[in-house]
């Protein structure tokens, strides 16, 4: 453990060191070495550096087209050289994402939270969040929630523990 740091101080920066996927990349676009990126997060077009294969690397451009974005990395000048790139996982440092809106929360801060009934029975820790399209569904164990508010009822970073409202019938 370090010296003189809090709890709360190094569990921020080990959330600093992290890295957080933003997409797959799917197919080069063009003959200039762009990169098609299948997204898993909405916030390509503010990130600035990224991970590819442990390889710390630059955008120059980004945007979007037909729902799929479409970067080009300094240095990757040719389809060649993007080709190579082809299904490698794109990640940045936790560290350099963007803020959220209030009530909205990286996936990668959650898995892990302790996750009770509002009757304060423990079901056990966020393994996973899927998107679904309609809501968002937490996985915890083999219980699946839906993100709806009538459902969650309390997200709370500080002790890491999410609050939920079983529905008749959910489990």
């Amino acid at each position: 453990m370090e010296k003189n740091k809090t709890d709360k101080e190094l569990e921020n920066s080990l959330n600093e060191n992290q890295k957080m996927e933003l997409g797959i990349i799917v197919n080069t676009f063009g003959l200039k070495g762009e990169l098609k990126i299948y997204p898993y997060v909405d916030y390509i077009l503010k990130v600035k550096k990224v991970y590819i294969n442990n390889n710390l690397m630059e955008i120059e451009r980004a945007r979007i087209q037909k729902n799929i974005y479409v970067i080009k990395l300094k240095g990757i000048d040719t389809i060649e050289e993007a080709e190579k790139l082809k299904d490698s996982t794109l990640l940045m440092d936790r560290k350099d994402a963007p803020d959220l809106p209030k009530g909205t929360y990286y996936v990668s801060d959650l898995i892990g939270f302790d996750v009770y009934t509002d009757e304060g029975k423990l079901l056990g820790k966020l393994d996973d969040v899927f998107q679904t399209g309609a809501n968002d569904v937490y996985q915890v164990g083999k219980i699946l929630i839906p993100v709806i508010k009538d459902v969650v009822k309390q997200i709370d970073t500080e002790n890491k523990k999410i609050i939920v409202h079983l529905l008749k019938g959910l489990i």
